[in-house]
């Protein structure tokens, strides 16, 4: 059995947190003078619900999770940076993470002062869970594995990871951010078997919400628990509860955007793999693809010049002279290819 107590921070696991107005008083009333809030322009004036109640019953049928086990962030960037806080002291303890994968977590590190170990994965992109082990010492407290990967795009062998989490006596992120695009199945299903991960997914991709800033943590309500200590009292605002919880009423069109993207991925990598300036199309089970060029630099540079605006990845661990391409609209994904069938 998993000590949290071991593997939490101890002024955390101590820390009795902000007790809000709306934490102390739960249920309905017809005069509210507890929280010095003004009574006029009605509902904003109220504060929302620090703990999202209402937004989280919606997700949990959705994902077929308990509620309990839900935290709303602030995209998924603020579970990431919480996680630092949570579990790790910083200049003495550190975090092991794949590379390359999403920048934010050494970020993170680094604004946390958390010694950050990365583990090159392997010339496919595949993983090597020996050797993320072999990078654990007794100061280890998180793993971090993005699957699919960003920016590789493939999904991550799940007995590789199953090692890791069974074998790693700390905490192991699972990032999901690209899991919809995926025909491999979450592992939201198996939180409560493996009682140290904790599960990232967002609504930004496949649901179309990027800039309203909205991810998920999934994880033990033990975890969770410790989640809710140490955010913001009202870390999601009433405007993102409310547009979020309708948006949720769209399973529908959610799916039909995610059937067509990856339609869009597979005519892309057809398309782009006859193309002469390219050289390999890495797999991909996300909303992007892995292209390698000659020289990625220049080819930046020229469909910068033309409009259309991918990411270059070219000073990444194992992606030299790699763009990333976005999957768009048909119609976007056209003008990319268009524009590199002329490219010389």
């Amino acid at each position: 059995m998993m000590n949290l107590e071991k593997l939490i921070r101890p002024n955390i696991w101590k820390l009795k947190p902000y007790s809000s107005a709306r934490s102390e008083f739960k249920g309905e009333a017809s005069v509210f003078l507890d929280a010095n809030e003004n009574p006029y322009n009605y509902p904003y004036n109220r504060y929302p619900d620090p703990l999202q109640r209402e937004l989280k019953e919606k997700i949990a049928r959705i994902k077929s999770v308990r509620a309990s086990q839900i935290m709303i962030g602030n995209g998924s960037d603020e579970p990431i940076d919480l996680v630092f806080r949570i579990f790790c002291e910083p200049k003495e303890e550190n975090v092991v993470a794949i590379d390359p994968t999403y920048g934010m977590y050494e970020v993170c590190a680094d604004i946390n002062d958390v010694e950050y170990r990365k583990v090159l994965l392997n010339n496919d992109f595949s993983l090597d869970a020996d050797r993320v082990l072999q990078s654990v010492d007794k100061h280890t407290k998180l793993i971090f594995l993005c699957s699919p990967n960003n920016p590789t795009g493939n999904l991550l062998n799940r007995e590789e990871m199953l090692k890791i989490v069974t074998q790693f006596q700390g905490i192991v992120i699972i990032d999901e951010a690209y899991i919809d695009f995926s025909t491999e199945k979450s592992w939201l299903t198996d939180i409560d078997n493996y009682p140290n991960i904790i599960v990232l997914q967002t609504f930004s991709k496949a649901w179309g919400l990027a800039s309203v800033r909205c991810g998920l943590a999934f994880a033990s309500e033990e975890i969770i628990g410790f989640f809710n200590k140490v955010k913001y009292p009202y870390n999601i605002n009433l405007l993102t509860q409310e547009f979020v919880s309708k948006q949720l009423e769209k399973e529908d069109d959610k799916n039909q955007w995610v059937k067509t993207l990856v339609e869009e991925r597979s005519r892309m990598k057809k398309e782009l793999e006859v193309l002469p300036l390219v050289e390999k199309v890495y797999p991909s089970q996300a909303n992007s693809l892995l292209v390698k060029v000659p020289d990625a630099n220049s080819t930046y540079k020229y469909l910068v010049d033309k409009g259309v605006i991918v990411r270059n990845r070219n000073s990444i661990s194992l992606c030299l002279n790699c763009l990333r391409i976005t999957v768009g609209s048909p119609e976007e994904n056209s003008s990319l290819l268009n524009e590199l069938k002329v490219y010389k």
